[in-house]
């Protein structure tokens, strides 16, 4: 299984992707406590990978993440431009607008909640399109 991490400074998108693409969990949680949940999440999921946004505090999180989790759990940076455009279209496709939401046009909707999870999920692809 492949845990994609984006991480930033308040908040930090979590997912968890089978090799076989199949999404099993998603979510964002603050900055704080993302370091427990992935450390929590490795040891629910069978953890190979993580990938990682190359963009925001990247340098200082992959740092943390080495001191933290089992030497085991390999860390990939992946490119992470152009991730949060491409999320804010992903969540509209996951959960598609209901009543008048659905009459404004998909480049002017604004998704009700942060989407830093979806940007997590891109991240993944993005690795698994390059392996």
């Amino acid at each position: 299984m492949i845990l994609g991490f984006d991480p930033g400074r308040d908040k930090c998108g979590v997912a968890i992707v089978g090799l076989d693409r199949q999404l099993f969990y998603h979510q964002v949680v603050s900055a704080a406590v993302a370091i427990d949940t992935i450390k929590s999440l490795c040891q629910q999921f069978a953890i190979e990978r993580l990938v990682i946004g190359n963009q925001t505090t990247a340098k200082q999180w992959r740092q943390q993440l080495k001191e933290n989790l089992p030497s085991s759990v390999l860390i990939k940076m992946v490119d992470e431009r152009n991730s949060s455009l491409e999320a804010r279209d992903r969540y509209w496709q996951m959960y598609p607008p209901q009543g008048l939401q659905r009459l404004i046009p998909q480049g002017m909707r604004v998704p009700p909640r942060p989407v830093d999870d979806i940007v997590a999920i891109l991240l993944i692809e993005r690795y698994l399109q390059n392996v």
